[in-house]
């Protein structure tokens, strides 16, 4: 099925005059249209070109990291693009997957998207890259901008990432602390994927001649953290209960995701009083959201270094995605503007939306997932964000030198900090940790 419509199997009667005369009407307005161009809304409406199957899947109500607004997100961009004629003509069909947070929801969801013929996984979040790479590989089906926290995600030809994911996240918190800590702890998840980061922290402290993290394993879904949290305070010189413990030039970074709340609620009542010591975190694992709830000014996260990939959520460059959410989520709390699931999620369909409509430049109505894929990969076109991001673009020559991650193309992260209970830029504009991921590393 194309979607044009079918000529008459039989000639119509003769016309009356006055469908004549509308008919002539009808020929004048299309005259002034082709000259004057076509009035808003009235050209490209959804169905007039094959509808667009892709697939957003995230871990939604499990016990460890829940990404709801991924997904949310992306039905309410549907919306959006759907009101006002589509993808270049082409309705958009997004179909959402919970990955429940474990190997088999991922694959069940990549073999989803393999069964509904989708042209591509778009701002999606998964831990486990080996059980959904391989049957979007077998398919030929494109990933879009994923959250990140995957290694294949930054290894396969299939993947293409908008932001540097945990390994930049990490490198950046670690050269944004250098600056004003003398010790370091880092409390994460005792996981395949928290085993990588002391390394990747590590690797940015080097940068500012700071010595190594001490490295402290936390269960991921964990409901008390008072055990870590004493273990990070008494590495950075701040034991509960011990004598004049304040932990001077010490900073505790903390990144357990959605448990990053609860490791704080631990760290609140066992911090001694007068500490100084300093709390950290990247954007995922702490946000405007964990200020507001832990008290905003008069809260823990008070003072709080957080390291971003995008520019604070009260950017003006973030606007037309607040639009988008005010006129088409409905009120839907799952979405909040400064979630950086959420934000991906929309620069992974701003990526989407600028690969069709230069697929429709190119005179192609039929849009399938080999076609996505090789308009990415030739890359004449790169990506603009809105500023947001650098311009995006996967050619060989845009990938950056990182070990073990050889998909990364954006290496710019931001710096953040609590002030007065908001999350404000610590450092105007973007800071480039390229250099500091493309140095070789090692696990000391």
């Amino acid at each position: 099925m194309t979607g044009r419509r079918r000529p008459s199997p039989r000639p119509f009667p003769r016309a009356s005059a006055a469908a004549t005369a509308v008919t002539a009407c009808t020929a004048a307005l299309a005259s002034l249209l082709s000259a004057c161009g076509s009035l808003p809304g009235t050209a490209g409406e959804p169905g007039e070109k094959e509808p667009l199957t892709v697939m957003t899947w995230a871990p939604v109500d499990t016990k460890a990291t829940n990404m709801p607004g991924m997904p949310a997100m992306a039905q309410a961009y549907a919306r959006w693009v759907n009101a006002h004629g589509g993808l270049d003509g082409h309705q958009l069909k997004v179909l959402t997957c919970n990955d429940r947070n474990d190997s088999v929801g991922a694959a069940r969801c990549a073999q989803r998207a393999v069964d509904a013929k989708a042209i591509a996984v778009v701002g999606s979040y998964s831990q486990f890259g080996r059980s959904f790479i391989s049957p979007l590989e077998i398919h030929g089906i494109p990933y879009i901008g994923g959250y990140g926290v995957s290694d294949e995600e930054f290894a396969s030809p299939l993947s293409y990432p908008v932001n540097g994911g945990q390994a930049s996240l990490l490198a950046g918190n670690g050269r944004q602390l250098a600056s004003v800590c003398e010790r370091v702890s880092l409390v994460r998840p005792d996981t395949l994927q928290g085993d990588q980061m002391p390394t990747l922290l590590n690797t940015g402290l080097a940068d500012g001649s700071r010595a190594a993290a001490h490295d402290v394993r936390a269960p991921e879904d964990g409901t008390d953290y008072d055990d870590a949290a004493r273990r990070a305070l008494d590495a950075v010189g701040a034991a509960p209960g011990g004598p004049g413990a304040q932990g001077a030039g010490g900073c505790v970074t903390a990144t357990l995701g959605e448990r990053t709340d609860t490791f704080f609620d631990s760290f609140r009542r066992l911090q001694p009083a007068g500490s100084k010591v300093r709390i950290a975190s990247v954007l995922g694992s702490a946000g405007q959201a964990l200020v507001d709830r832990t008290g905003g000014r008069s809260g823990p996260l008070e003072g709080a270094y957080l390291t971003g990939w995008y520019p604070v959520a009260s950017d003006p460059r973030w606007n037309p995605m607040r639009k988008v959410i005010n006129d088409h989520a409905f009120g839907d709390n799952r979405i909040d503007p400064a979630d950086p699931g959420v934000q991906t999620t929309w620069i992974a369909y701003t990526v989407l939306r600028s690969v069709i409509e230069e697929l429709g430049e190119q005179g192609t109505d039929e849009i399938t997932a080999q076609a996505v894929q090789q308009t990415l990969d030739r890359g004449d076109r790169a990506v603009d964000t809105g500023g947001l991001t650098p311009k995006l673009r996967w050619r060989s020559g845009d990938m950056l030198a990182v070990p073990d991650f050889p998909r990364t193309v954006n290496g710019l992260v931001t710096y953040q900090a609590v002030r007065d209970g908001r999350l404000v830029a610590a450092k105007q504009g973007f800071v480039d940790v390229t250099r500091t991921l493309e140095r070789p590393r090692s696990d000391g």
